[in-house]
């Protein structure tokens, strides 16, 4: 289970990400473009943007956790998670391939290049 604040720092954990404010919620964007909010539609929730196909796998591994969003955001992979119901675990990877969606390419691949050298270097 997770709070708003482990949804925050997690959410921050990614490169050049940064917190604004949408609707009068948080929310956190890579390179302009928002991959999560949190505090929507109520302080138990946040909000990831995926691709279809992640979305379909989030519910199908994680029913009680993740949720589409109503209409045309939720057909487009827009999908809620209830921090009461996931763990920090499967939130990371949710909010991980949020920001790879939305982050620049180049920026995605220096990251994903730094995570692999971390991985080596703890062998």
């Amino acid at each position: 289970m997770v709070n708003a604040d482990s949804f925050r720092r997690i959410a921050l954990s990614f490169p050049e990400t940064t917190e604004s404010a949408h609707m009068n919620h948080p929310d956190f964007r890579v390179s302009g473009k928002v991959f999560a909010t949190l505090g929507f539609p109520d302080q138990a929730w946040g909000m990831v943007r995926l691709t279809p196909e992640e979305q379909d796998n989030v519910l199908r591994e994680h029913p009680d956790a993740f949720h589409p969003s109503s209409g045309a955001w939720g057909r487009q992979g827009s999908t809620k998670v209830l921090l009461s119901g996931v763990d920090k675990a499967t939130l990371n990877r949710a909010l991980r391939m949020a920001w790879q969606n939305r982050a620049p390419r180049k920026l995605v691949q220096r990251f994903e290049d730094a995570t692999r050298k971390a991985r080596r270097a703890r062998r």
